[in-house]
């Protein structure tokens, strides 16, 4: 390499994270390192832990291994072999300047672990790329937070880049709306529901510029004060798929999902969403989970599986959710995109 050349850049993929197994032990362990993280569970600390330890992951890890058991497959966990596939294809697009790790932020393969690869390839600069097209504290946050943490304790510090929300990237929209368009041409769809991973209201109002927030009509636009507003990037993501896909405001809902405790979450609350359709007669919705880039227990147990059921228990008649992102050479194409251009 000759003198004053750019080294390797690294490049770190990071998701949320995934139990070893669907056995009990397992999804106790991941619940707790999970949920004990202070951006998701947003109390006070002894609080947390004794909710945690006391209450959540003893009593709901039995539930959660059932569900995830149905999720599991030969090759594991959907989001793990899934971030490990889109690493090895993103390597290849990227080609020999680059090293491409993966982490994720609870459980195995690690951020730690991640890093140290990178860290030994002796790469000039980072590019980190959590994998959550919306920003949060409780996600995309909390990866920044960890990695900050871990490389704070190298001696050589390289240049680090977080890509902190690609909510409107146009290959993140552009990839969605192909999958999206191989279910329409199938058959015409009464309405279209965007499903959301919900957060608590607190969360986002804390995260509020000056008090710009107020859960309302401030997020149907979006720009510099709402920027990492979790709420008005999902309103954003929404906006410009159906307009990728030509769907009339009025065909489809913004509703979010997976709520948890007594505190209120976001609303509209995608469990009700569906049920109010079904009553007013909708026959056919085609469902998005587009907080994901990898289908998991969110995406195709929650939305897929349960939401199907409960909308046609309701009196609806056909559900369908839109496939993730995966690997879709799409997909691939954008993620390499985003980095490039970091």
């Amino acid at each position: 390499m000759k003198s004053g050349a750019p080294g390797k850049t690294g490049v770190l993929l990071v998701n949320l994270g995934t139990p070893d197994s669907p056995s009990v032990p397992h999804v106790r362990k991941y619940l707790r390192e999970f949920l004990l993280d202070k951006r998701v569970l947003d109390i006070a600390a002894p609080s947390r832990y004794m909710l945690v330890n006391g209450v959540i992951a003893p009593f709901r890890a039995p539930k959660s291994a059932k569900i995830y058991a149905q999720l599991w497959t030969e090759r594991g966990s959907p989001l793990l072999f899934h971030g490990l596939d889109l690493q090895r294809l993103v390597q290849e697009k990227l080609g020999k300047n680059y090293h491409v790790a993966f982490g994720m932020r609870y459980q195995s393969p690690s951020i730690e672990n991640a890093l140290k690869e990178l860290q030994e390839k002796v790469v000039d600069r980072i590019v980190v790329l959590p994998l959550f097209p919306q920003y949060a504290s409780a996600s995309t946050g909390s990866v920044q937070e960890k990695v900050m943490e871990i490389v704070s304790r190298w001696e050589i510090i390289p240049d680090i880049k977080f890509i902190s929300t690609f909510c409107n990237h146009p290959g993140f929209i552009g990839t969605f709306a192909e999958i999206a368009r191989a279910h329409m041409a199938q058959r015409d769809y009464d309405h279209f529901v965007f499903s959301y991973h919900g957060l608590p209201e607190r969360q986002i109002l804390k995260g509020s510029t000056k008090g710009y927030c107020q859960l309302g009509v401030c997020c149907n636009t979006y720009h510099s004060r709402n920027r990492y507003c979790y709420r008005a990037q999902c309103f954003e993501t929404s906006r410009q798929l159906a307009k990728a896909l030509n769907i009339p405001e009025d065909k489809y809902t913004v509703s979010f999902q997976s709520r948890l405790g007594k505190d209120p979450w976001l609303k509209p609350y995608s469990d009700f969403v569906l049920k109010d359709l079904a009553a007013a007669g909708v026959k056919s919705v085609l469902a998005f989970s587009p907080a994901f880039v990898a289908d998991c227990l969110e995406t195709t147990i929650e939305v897929g599986k349960e939401f199907k059921e409960e909308f046609e228990a309701a009196g609806g008649e056909h559900w369908q959710l839109v496939e993730s992102l995966n690997t879709h050479p799409s997909w691939v194409n954008a993620v390499t995109q985003m980095v490039q251009e970091a």
